[in-house]
């Protein structure tokens, strides 16, 4: 078995989800932020029957040329919604979509934008068509009928590093990794608004089944050097200065040092999931949880640097 696979099988293990209750509606409310610029704020929680996978802050942007969306949700649903509540802000056709990394809740809203140019990193879009099935299908065990239609779709056009002009907004598009293979992070310099895709969570526990942590480090130093007015992280609070890139910054620092120590000290995985977090990470959401999860992420990769080599 992959350690991707693993990484998956352990998510669905251990995210023991709640079943809902009511109907199966997400009701997003678009929150305006910033001149023409709305984003729709998730749950700072885990994927739950409860919130339909609805834990991201999807986000777009109203241009003089048509809508800029990033992020489709979790579910065809949630993509339907998103069009509708678009809808209610503005009569201009959606013209560009840009999904960030081939987590579930960032793509499978793609259906719903069919008639838009769906764009990601080119990594993005080989992650997706090599594992987006499987995303989705754990998406069914995690969060059940919210999912009901939804099928995995790629994006068509890859992006890389540059500035688009689209209806007098400048976006910059920014490629990093290290959260995943290919993170991709948008800067309006318009506006003066920072997309940080799943590279920066504020007030919110990391999650990490496809993480690289050097890498990541080395993507949070690209984004604090950025003149930023307000920072979106895909997951957590909306904030005016660059402290959750700091914060994720110190959980991952803390994370990956501590695993390290503990399988120097001849620690076993089970062993380490219990291992006390300090206390300064304790305001975050979903901590132990997500914790726990990141231990069956980075463990086996880990333990096989310490091994002594064989030559």
């Amino acid at each position: 078995m992959s350690v991707r696979l693993l990484g998956a099988v352990l998510l669905a293990l251990l995210a023991a989800p709640a079943l809902a209750d009511g109907p199966l509606v997400y009701g997003l409310t678009p929150r305006p932020i910033a001149p023409d610029t709305y984003v729709f704020e998730g749950a700072i929680a885990h994927f739950t029957r409860e919130n339909g996978g609805n834990i991201l802050n999807a986000a777009f942007i109203v241009t003089a040329d048509g809508v800029v969306v990033l992020q489709t949700g979790p579910s065809r649903r949630y993509g339907e919604e998103m069009r509708a509540a678009i809808r209610r802000v503005t009569d201009r056709p959606v013209r560009k979509v840009y999904v960030s990394n081939l987590h579930p809740d960032y793509f499978l809203g793609s259906q719903a934008f069919a008639d838009a140019t769906v764009a990601a990193l080119p990594g993005t879009i080989a992650g997706i068509q090599e594992e987006g099935s499987g995303i989705a299908e754990n998406m069914y065990r995690l969060i059940g009928d919210w999912m009901r239609g939804t099928q995995a779709v790629a994006p068509t056009e890859p992006v890389y590093g540059s500035t688009v002009a689209m209806g007098g907004h400048r976006l910059r598009l920014i490629p990093l990794d290290g959260h995943t293979a290919a993170d991709l992070a948008v800067l309006d310099e318009t506006t003066g608004v920072l997309f940080a895709g799943g590279v920066v969570f504020c007030d919110r526990t990391p999650t990490t089944p496809h993480a690289d942590v050097a890498r990541w480090l080395a993507a949070l130093d690209a984004l604090e050097g950025l003149e930023v007015r307000l920072l979106v992280p895909n997951h957590g609070r909306i904030r005016a200065d660059r402290a959750c890139i700091a914060q994720t910054r110190d959980w991952l620092t803390w994370l990956d040092g501590r695993l390290r120590a503990a399988v120097e000290a001849g620690l076993d995985m089970t062993e380490a999931l219990d291992l006390p977090i300090p206390e300064r990470f304790h305001t975050l959401a979903v901590l132990r949880e997500e914790y726990r999860r990141s231990v069956a992420h980075l463990w086996p990769r880990i333990e096989q640097a310490a091994l002594p080599r064989v030559d």
